[in-house]
């Protein structure tokens, strides 16, 4: 395993970041494909054998349940100060909306239930998961100040926003003597590459660590086309992310079997190599074993300068989907893309 630090913070991270979207009560969640307890465990403890020690989770997976499992597990198999935990907090509900709950409030509220389900007494990186169009930034920005403040986080993130939010938080956090973003999470894969318009350079120039989620493409570029999975079968919102552009993105992903092929590795694995060559770590969605594996093997492959050309060169331009095309100022006040709804946060 590899490890760096994340962006400008003292955070020593393995490479591979494990996303935990897939652990969790499906019963408590949108998602009806993730995996219980005792398989977490499993998956969270190969983690860890392999070098990973970089986890990211989130209050909304599962109401909390993915931060209950992930908390428990770190307890039993490693030292709270070996490993680095993420997870993040959703824009405020309309009901808070309504009640004039403050944005610097919102965060001490969401923040204390993560630490509550984490069971620790701080988080290493608490990420903004999405643009909260209906709160003023710098409420957003005090909030997390006061979080790092109070000892309950050590740095903060952002996820799910364009380049020039990114970079008028940080001017604005810079000019109050407020703590900065040291990371981003947005959607980059090797059949999305947006982020490299805008976003990529943002963070080279100003050395904020890109954690991108989606990094296999909700398995699509693990599996050669016309293979399927539970996942692939159930994920409603992976297919709206891709199923428009399935037929131009083939061609990638008959490129990446291809050189797995050569190579003699997964596809997994040299769809990781690839995107480890643009970002710090990319979040990695486990819901088996050899998930974890092959993505921990990836960080040993390196790929020739003809190999990445090769891959990158079928790319066609495509549009926005999934939260950022959703998650807009118009929509913002009536119903939010995670909207708690039923969920027991």
């Amino acid at each position: 395993m590899q490890y760096t630090k994340l962006g400008n913070s003292n955070l020593n991270v393995s490479r591979i970041c494990m996303g935990c979207m897939g652990f969790g009560d499906a019963g408590n969640g949108q998602h009806t494909w993730t995996v219980d307890e005792a398989q977490s465990r499993e998956i969270i403890k190969r983690g860890l054998e392999s070098g990973v020690n970089f986890f990211d989770t989130a209050i909304a997976y599962q109401s909390g349940t993915s931060e209950q499992y992930l908390g428990r597990a770190i307890r039993d198999f490693a030292k709270r100060d070996d490993v680095v935990i993420a997870t993040k907090f959703l824009p405020r509900t309309h009901d808070e909306l309504e009640a004039g709950v403050s944005g610097r409030r919102h965060i001490e509220k969401m923040l204390d239930k993560s630490l509550k389900n984490l069971g620790t007494d701080y988080v290493d990186l608490y990420i903004y998961h999405m643009w909260d169009y209906a709160t003023p930034l710098c409420d957003i920005m005090e909030g997390l100040n006061h979080a790092v403040k109070a000892g309950k986080v050590r740095y903060i993130g952002i996820s799910n926003c364009f380049a020039y939010q990114l970079a008028k938080a940080n001017a604005f956090a810079e000019k109050e003597g407020f703590v900065k973003f040291i990371s981003v999470q947005g959607h980059y894969n090797l059949i999305f590459r947006e982020e490299e318009r805008e976003m990529a350079r943002l963070c080279q120039e100003d050395n904020i660590a890109m954690t991108p989620y989606s990094a296999l493409a909700g398995g699509r570029l693990a599996r050669r086309s016309g293979e399927t999975s539970k996942r692939l079968r159930e994920d409603g919102y992976a297919r709206l992310k891709y199923d428009s552009t399935a037929a131009q993105d083939s061609m990638i992903i008959d490129r990446v079997a291809e050189l797995a092929d050569k190579r003699g590795v997964s596809m997994t694995e040299i769809s990781l190599a690839w995107l480890l060559t643009k970002v710090a770590a990319p979040v990695v969605g486990a819901t088996k074993i050899h998930h974890i594996e092959d993505a921990a093997r990836a960080t040993e492959l390196v790929l020739s300068n003809d190999e990445i050309a090769y891959l990158e060169a079928p790319y066609v331009p495509h549009k926005l989907v999934g939260v950022m095309a959703q998650n807009t100022p118009e929509t913002a006040k009536e119903k939010h893309v995670w909207s708690t709804g039923n969920q027991k946060i």
